[in-house]
């Protein structure tokens, strides 16, 4: 019997396998020993910060039919940076953002970045 080779994506400047973009970006990893010897490598758990430590650009008005990866990319230049709405929102579900027409979502700044 042949063991698989499991193929990993090369890690980024800060250690893991996410690039900048990524909700996951920068946590770190620690590793747990299975009872048969296995040692199974994981990410730490990422805090979903409160929605007062970004700056507001604007506020969207949600329309029907809308999609959030759409929102996404037309405010903030990246459909996948959509978890970057559902922090400024307080969205543990993606799609409760776009559940209820005129709702006013939050369009903001990435985490850190303060407004000039």
């Amino acid at each position: 019997m042949s063991a698989a080779l499991t193929q990993v994506p090369p890690m980024s400047a800060q250690g893991t396998m996410f690039g900048p973009t990524s909700r996951y970006f920068g946590l770190a990893t620690t590793s747990l020993q299975t009872r048969d010897g296995q040692t199974v490598i994981y990410l730490t758990r990422r805090f979903v910060p409160q929605p007062g430590q970004f700056a507001l650009l604007q506020t969207h008005r949600v329309v029907q039919g809308e999609r959030l990866d759409n929102i996404a990319a037309q405010f903030l230049g990246d459909p996948e940076a959509f978890w970057r709405l559902c922090d400024a929102n307080n969205a543990m579900r993606p799609n409760e953002l776009t559940e209820t027409i005129g709702r006013q979502l939050r369009i903001t700044l990435p985490q850190g970045v303060p407004q000039s």
